[in-house]
């Protein structure tokens, strides 16, 4: 987290003259303002003309966010980790399939998506997977958490390719519904 050794590593890394540099060390259980601003600092310090890897970092939000700030590409076990405790990510914010209020709802899990398993699976029978202890619901989850992010991906390329790239939003909250 000290900048000024960020810096002198950053610095040093661009003269040796590799076509991409990451960015790693983070997430790490530090405050994720602490994050951007080591990653926001480091970054004045790397050329904008190779790629920026972001090692580590993602959720939705992040994702948009630093992408925003020039990242090229980041790299993050959370949408599958996420998945295999039931923690889902839709437009409409986090779910935790395993709460009693999804037993019966038959509606798909993101209205929103459309990704094979919100197409053809409920969240009611979703529900009935995680709180069965089915391994099918571990690979539906993650299987709609990666459909969610490829499509978090999708709007941000578009967003950068309109010239928006700082302003986009994934559009999901940080905090799971109540």
């Amino acid at each position: 987290m000290e900048l000024d050794l960020r810096k002198e590593s950053a610095e040093r890394t661009v003269e040796i003259g590799f076509p991409g540099y990451a960015i790693g060390g983070l997430s790490v259980g530090e405050p994720r303002e602490t994050t951007r601003e080591v990653v926001e600092s480091t970054l004045q310090h790397l050329p904008a003309d190779r790629p920026r890897y972001l090692m580590g970092v993602g959720t939705p939000d992040e994702i948009a966010m630093y992408a925003g700030m020039g990242i090229d590409m980041m790299d993050c076990v959370l949408p599958t980790r996420a998945a295999r405790h039931g923690l889902l990510f839709t437009s409409e914010g986090k779910i935790s399939i395993k709460q009693a209020r999804y037993a019966a709802d038959g509606g798909p899990l993101d209205p929103a998506c459309s990704c094979r398993v919100c197409g053809r699976y409920s969240r009611a029978y979703l529900r009935h997977l995680y709180a069965a202890n089915e391994v099918l619901a571990q690979v539906l989850n993650t299987i709609h958490n990666l459909s969610f992010y490829l499509d978090t991906m999708r709007r941000v390329r578009h967003s950068i390719r309109l010239g928006e790239g700082a302003r986009f939003h994934s559009g999901v909250s940080s905090q799971p519904k109540p």
